[in-house]
């Protein structure tokens, strides 16, 4: 009964460059994972369907349609893979710009490819799970990445946090596509990205920043509030993670009031 912990991951630095012709936008942005993990276990069915089971924070949405569902149901069209029951604990919160979802998907892709010897490389798996979402690819290895297109275009980034003390709050604000690029102009940033991310953290605040701020934290005061409630308790950065809502801090020291600090919105600590 193989069990795998599908890992979140935070966006250093997030810019909109360009608008596509397709309607989309090219990015840029480094995602980095983070020890917020949720748990998922995967044994063959004592029936003759797929069983999944759902706990800790509610998802929303027919299990059918969940991105693990949709890997096992991809893989069926080239491999005999017999009926599973799954179940997957999700500690990751939703609508928080933190990729659960997509995380779950490539961890799921990566235990099927080796409980059942399917022989896929992972180029190969990373190629099959980027078709359920632009960053799912990136959880196949999880390490430190620099995302551009539309996130799906990667390079490795010189980057390490090991050390650093994470602070992540998500309030409950749901923050939409449409909001998020409501006052976003396309542009180069004036930093280079690459250049400031494998430079020293303590300059960051006036370095690497979030084009969905501008458009999210006006309208969403709570996310503002919690931005600066972790500067004023001495992050060396403080920003907030994808399309939001939930807004991250490194701090150099432990912070164990963060808890009590933030409530009643969810709160996770951790080392880097």
């Amino acid at each position: 009964m193989p069990t795998v912990y599908p890992c979140a991951k935070v966006n250093l630095g997030l810019y909109v460059v360009e608008r596509r012709p397709d309607g989309y936008h090219n990015l840029e942005t480094v995602f980095y994972p983070i020890p917020l993990c949720d748990e998922l276990t995967v044994e063959l069915s004592s029936g003759p369907d797929d069983v999944m089971t759902l706990s800790g924070i509610p998802v929303a949405g027919d299990v059918k349609d969940n991105l693990v569902m949709r890997v096992v149901c991809q893989l069926r069209e080239s491999f005999s893979i017999p009926p599973l029951h799954i179940k997957l604990q999700k500690n990751i919160p939703s609508g928080a710009g933190l990729g659960g979802g997509s995380s779950d998907a490539a961890y799921m892709m990566c235990m099927l490819n080796d409980m059942f010897s399917l022989g896929l490389s992972t180029e190969q798996m990373e190629q099959r799970v980027s078709t359920l979402g632009a960053d799912c690819a990136f959880f196949v290895r999880c390490q430190p990445t620099m995302a551009e297109g539309i996130g799906n275009i990667f390079s490795n980034v010189n980057l390490s946090l090991k050390g650093w003390h994470l602070v992540l709050v998500k309030p409950d604000d749901f923050v939409s596509t449409k909001e998020a690029y409501s006052m976003v102009h396309p542009a180069q940033p004036q930093f280079p990205l690459k250049e400031t991310i494998e430079g020293s953290p303590a300059l960051w605040k006036k370095r690497l920043f979030n084009d969905f701020e501008t458009s999210v934290l006006p309208l969403h005061p709570t996310i503002l509030n919690i931005k600066e409630e972790l500067y004023r308790r001495g992050a060396i950065y403080a920003v907030m993670s994808g399309s939001g809502s939930s807004v991250f801090g490194l701090f150099r020291d432990p912070q164990p009031e963060a808890e009590q600090i933030f409530a009643p919105h969810f709160v996770f600590t951790g080392q880097l």
